[in-house]
């Protein structure tokens, strides 16, 4: 009996040991296509099967114990592409892997790509410039409006206090003097509105997925840009998926929506890319109750397409279309609404894109974009009388050239150079009801046409083993209707103090000529000139380490010639005496006034633990007008301005992040007075102020991981600290005797739970 057990002992040892010979193991490193980044928390598996491991720190991983056979190595994380990999596996045989996980937000690719670390290139080129990556933009969209501009709200500087509006603020100027550039051409109503104005509240005109990073500049930037004065974002597509179809499904709390991407032509020499989305909210929005106001909710309608084809390895082309349509019905509120306030609208816009890249060597990029757009949109009140009414159409060309003339230093010695040629029309109307203090309306009519044109150059160059580097540049533009032609210069200044620390100088001047509903104006009598600013820029970057780093910059930005109607709105005069507002009030170049502040961000950018930024802004916009012979501050002028953002992934499938705003209230626009719960008209404009805004915004996402397929649960609460911010609406009557005024207020979003889900295969 023993003799038995002695042998069925030995029986099992050599089979265990046998099996331990056949076995293999499969192990490797995860890598992000960004920059190489190894991470950390990610889930590999064999598909079908128990085995699997988590990435440890530096990215690997290892599977002991595999018996010989065919497998898909199947590797996940939330906010990446699924990746699948067949291999087969000998007995006794390690088989170690490379891969590399692409962002969600990205153009997917197996190879990385190659950038200027953690925080991009844009802080190189200009003091004032930061970089907003596709994760960051997803989670800070919010699940409620999936909005990519709602992203760019929440970075260092950035002000809005609007719940309702994509737009936002730069250091006390309003949106319309910040240009958003869209695969290099300049929009100029890049929102669901309204009527093309985004003053009543706004969602973005194209598909977040569907572009790569976002840079905006907040004070002097490059050449290249021109027709705005306070700021630049400039945004690009990305292409579809050369390799393989795939597909995204998508619903959230506003919208519904589907994006399809894959190969065109062989061996993966172009691609195609179709998107759609369609909202909901205006729903959801019409059963919560806002206390003292009509919900304002947008219905709208948008798909974009673009193609990618390689002529030639040097040479590519692309067409691109975005196409959208959006509404409002505000008809069952009717008895809520003010005269000047929107009951129903509907507006149209269409941006056809034609874009060329040749490089024909490596030192030389020539980029070609020709557009044609167009808007359509009216509005009416509650009484069914037309507010606006009008069209808009655009044809651009716009070309730039870059030769890096070094070859031992490239992309730091290049000469730029380029152009742009813009032919517009504009025509409709517009009433505005004005208190006088009996309501009168102020009927505006316009029609007009006119091409803008604009040259560029601009030189870079580095020296002292690239501790210094100097960029000087200029452009000229004219407008056909405009009584004046405009130069622009444009200097900047870097230097490498220490390795970790680097000082920037810039400076500049950007000029922005009228609109043509502006230009051809019921109320324009003299020739409008074209808005100018001069900006002052320096900044300290010291680096805490390879993916921390701690900003201190501080401005000055001189506007001058700015577009008032300064008349318009009454105001009791320094004897008690009321000026009663003039409902036909002149557009004049009435105003100038500056902006100076300074601001501070910690930012941390890291596929690993935790990445977001901290910010504080302070800073004060005056301005003086020369008709009302008054200083006052501007209209979005806020004193302080404190923005946060923070990620972390837990676990290879969670993911959470949070979002903090907080910003001293903009001055309520107009000439306003309070004794106690009263508001009277008084001499001082912008006196008054709302209160301050804040909101705290939690977001959950949760990937589930199945073969071919990848699902991810958004779960997001919208102000959960349940904080009352209100803000001002529209100006109401007022009594000439009693100088009682009634001005118009509305309330954003209270503590608002949203859930949606993308669906990828």
């Amino acid at each position: 009996m023993r003799l038995r057990w002695i042998l069925a002992l030995l029986l099992m040892a050599v089979m265990v040991v046998g099996q331990q010979v056949d076995t293999g193991e499969v192990r490797g490193r995860v890598v992000s296509s960004r920059d190489k980044q190894p991470l950390r928390l990610v889930q590999v598996q064999l598909s079908g099967s128990l085995f699997r491991a988590v990435t440890a720190q530096d990215g690997t991983f290892s599977i002991a114990g595999v018996s010989p056979g065919t497998y898909v190595l199947q590797t996940a994380a939330v906010d990446y592409y699924l990746v699948r990999q067949e291999f087969t596996l000998a007995a006794g045989e390690t088989k170690t892997f490379e891969i590399v996980l692409t962002p969600s937000t990205d153009q997917r690719t197996d190879t990385v790509v190659v950038s200027a670390g953690a925080f991009g290139v844009a802080a190189e080129t200009t003091a004032a410039a930061i970089t907003l990556e596709g994760e960051e933009r997803k989670n800070l969209a919010s699940v409620l409006a999936d909005d990519p501009l709602r992203a760019v709200q929440s970075l260092p500087g950035v002000t809005s206090n609007n719940d309702f509006s994509s737009e936002f603020s730069l250091r006390g100027a309003p949106f319309n003097r910040i240009g958003l550039y869209l695969d290099g051409v300049l929009l100029h109503a890049p929102f669901h509105t309204t009527d093309g104005q985004a003053d009543n509240g706004s969602l973005t005109i194209f598909n977040g997925d569907t572009t790569d990073d976002m840079t905006l500049y907040e004070g002097a930037w490059p050449v290249r840009y021109s027709d705005r004065t306070a700021g630049i974002l400039a945004v690009d597509t990305r292409e579809g998926n050369r390799q393989q179809i795939q597909g995204r499904l998508s619903a959230s709390a506003s919208n519904a929506g589907a994006l399809f991407e894959g190969p065109l032509g062989d061996n993966g020499r172009g691609s195609w890319l179709v998107a759609f989305r369609k909202s909901y909210l205006q729903y959801i929005l019409n059963r919560i109750n806002f206390g003292d106001q009509a919900p304002m909710s947008f219905g709208f309608t948008d798909g974009q397409a673009r193609l990618t084809y390689d002529l030639t390895p040097k040479h590519t082309v692309s067409l691109s279309d975005v196409e959208g349509d959006s509404g409002v019905d505000r008809t069952p509120f009717r008895s809520d609404l003010g005269v000047n306030s929107v009951m129903t609208s509907g507006f149209r816009f269409s941006l056809i894109n034609l874009g060329s890249r040749y490089a024909p060597s490596q030192r030389v990029l020539i980029t070609n974009h020709l557009a044609w757009s167009r808007e359509r949109g009216e509005v009416a009140n509650r009484d069914n009388a037309l507010l606006s009414n009008q069209a808009y159409g655009e044809w651009t060309w716009h070309g730039d050239v870059s030769v890096s003339w070094s070859s031992s230093k490239p992309g730091k010695n290049t000469l730029d150079f380029g152009g742009v040629f813009r032919r517009l029309r504009q025509d409709g109307s517009a009433t505005q009801f004005v208190y006088t203090p009996v309501l009168i309306p102020s009927p505006d009519v316009f029609r007009g046409s006119g091409h803008r044109a604009g040259a560029y150059v601009q030189q870079s160059y580095g020296f002292a083993s690239d501790r210094i580097h100097l960029t000087a540049g200029v452009r000229r533009d004219e407008f056909s209707v405009s009584p004046v032609q405009v130069t622009s210069p444009y200097g900047s200044a870097s230097v490498a103090l220490r390795p970790k620390t680097r000082l920037q100088l810039d400076w500049g001047q950007y000029a922005q000529f009228p609109e043509l509903n502006q230009l051809f104006s019921t109320f324009t009598h003299v020739p409008l000139l074209p808005e100018r600013a001069t900006h002052y820029e320096a900044i300290v970057e010291q680096g805490l380490d390879e993916r921390t780093r701690v900003r201190l910059e501080f401005y000055d930005r001189q506007d001058r010639d700015l577009l008032a109607r300064s008349a318009l709105d009454p105001r009791l005069l320094f004897n008690g005496t009321i000026l009663n507002a003039v409902p036909n009030a002149p557009w004049r170049n009435s105003q100038r006034g500056y902006s100076r502040g300074a601001q501070v961000f910690l930012q941390r950018r890291t596929a690993n633990g935790f990445t977001g930024w901290i910010s504080y802004a302070y800073g004060r916009a005056i301005i003086n007008d020369g008709d009302l012979g008054l200083r006052f501050p501007s209209d979005y002028d806020q004193h302080h301005t404190f923005n946060a953002y923070v990620s972390r992934r837990l676990r290879p499938t969670v993911n959470v992040s949070a979002r903090f705003t907080y910003g001293s209230g903009m001055p309520l626009p107009g000439f306003y007075s309070l004794d106690g719960s009263a508001y009277f008209l008084a001499s001082n404009r912008n006196a008054l102020r709302a209160p301050a805004y804040e909101r705290t915004d939690l977001r959950l996402n949760k990937a589930y991981v199945h073969k071919k397929s990848k699902a991810t649960l958004f779960a997001e609460v919208v102000n959960l600290t349940n904080h009352s911010n209100r803000d001002f609406d529209s100006p109401g009557p007022y009594d000439s005797v009693t100088r009682r005024t009634y001005p118009n207020f509305f309330s954003m979003f209270p503590i608002l739970p949203s859930a949606g889900m993308v669906f990828e295969f």
